[in-house]
Parts: structure tokens; C-alpha cells; sequence
């Protein structure tokens, strides 16, 4: 593994750390989209069934079932603890049009024509829209609490740190993922704005609030 990789893994690691942090203190799931979650449990379980089959590293094993666990108990604290405190009625965007054209991609474009390849391939594809509920929940009221942002800065870095990640394995070992790579660059395009706002607001003491 080299340093981009473990770094990306790391910031990935913090989103998930802030998050949480964010809802137990505050008490409150305000702010956070239920249905990016979702769609977060749906990429992680899709993508992390080689745990059934396959041992890559000890590493490797506790980061997957981390990542499943923490996102099924966001989702369980959103649903039940918390619940009064998310606001359905702003977290509107319809998610079926995201998981069927990323269920057509991953039929059409994947390495081996297999279960857990298409799943693979589905679950790479979806990562890359999950942060879309949020972005629109954030889009209608505008604003945003200051933990909230670090989550999506964290979560933004992850996937934009594994960039050289995928430029640094293609120097040195001459491999490169097309699916894994587009997808990326997908996703990272879609935090160009919100990233602007938070270098140039939240990183300089201000409040995150989107341009009228």
C-alpha cells in the first residue's frame, strides 16, 4: 500500500469518525441525508462480500467490516434514536434514479461477467453519486453546521487523495482500474463547488453558506 492510498483510507476513516462525532454530541442528525447513508450501506455490503471468500490482509478485513457497521448504525441512529431531528421533507432527492443507471453501467461495464464482479462494479459506480442527496439537501437550505462540513471535506479528500493513489500504481506497476478511476473522477467532480465554499469560508473562521 502505498503513502495516497493510506492517506485516502485514512480521511475516509476520519468522515466516519466526524460524523459520528457530530451526531452523538449534538444529539441531532440535522444536516446529514438519510438517504446518502443508505446509499453509502448499499455501496459497502455490495463491494465488501469477498470477506465471505477471500482474507487479504488483517488490515484490510477490519477497515471493510468498519466501514459496513458504522454506516449501519449511522443509519439505525438516524431511523430510531434520533429521528425526530432529521428532516425528511428537505432530504427529497430521489434516489432510484441514481441505483437503476448504476445497476445498467455495472451489467454493461465490468470485468468478468460475474456476481460479485457486477456487484463490484455497481458498488464502484454508485459511490461515485452517493454524495448527491447530500449535496442537494445542502443545496435547499444553504447552510450548514461547521462539523457537518468537515465530514463532507473528509469524505471529499478520501476520494480525491486516491488520484495520485491511481497515478502512483500506474508508474510503478504499470496497472490502472478504467471503472475504478472514472467513477473516482466522477465523484471527486462533484465536490469542486462545495470545496470552494469551504476553503474560502468555513477554513477562514466563517460560516458555510452557499452563494444566493
Amino acid at each position: 500500500m502505498n503513502l495516497f492510498r493510506l492517506l485516502g483510507d485514512l480521511s475516509h476513516l476520519a468522515s466516519v469518525l466526524i460524523l459520528l462525532h457530530k451526531i452523538q454530541t449534538t444529539r441531532s442528525c440535522r444536516g446529514i441525508s438519510f438517504k446518502t447513508q443508505a446509499l453509502y450501506a448499499a455501496v459497502f455490503v455490495t463491494r465488501y462480500l469477498d470477506l465471505f471468500y477471500r482474507f487479504v490482509s488483517f488490515y484490510n478485513s477490519v477497515m471493510k467490516l468498519f466501514f459496513i457497521a458504522s454506516t449501519c448504525y449511522t443509519l439505525y441512529v438516524m431511523k430510531y434514536r434520533y429521528r425526530p431531528t432529521h428532516d425528511p421533507s428537505i432530504d427529497t432527492f430521489k434516489i432510484e434514479y441514481l441505483v437503476g443507471p448504476c445497476a445498467i453501467l455495472a451489467l454493461i461495464f465490468n470485468y468478468h461477467f460475474t456476481f460479485y464482479e457486477v456487484l463490484w462494479s455497481f458498488s464502484i459506480f454508485l459511490e461515485s453519486v452517493a454524495i448527491l442527496p447530500q449535496l442537494f439537501m445542502l443545496q435547499r437550505t444553504g447552510e450548514a453546521e461547521t462539523i457537518t462540513t468537515h465530514y463532507l471535506a473528509a469524505l471529499g479528500a478520501y476520494r480525491a487523495l486516491y488520484i495520485p493513489n491511481w497515478i502512483y500504481r500506474y508508474l510503478t506497476k504499470g496497472t490502472v482500474d478504467p471503472i475504478a478511476v472514472t467513477a473516482g473522477l466522477v465523484q471527486t467532480g462533484l465536490y469542486i463547488d462545495f470545496f470552494y465554499v469551504y476553503v474560502t469560508k468555513v477554513l477562514q473562521g466563517q460560516k458555510f453558506e452557499l452563494p444566493a
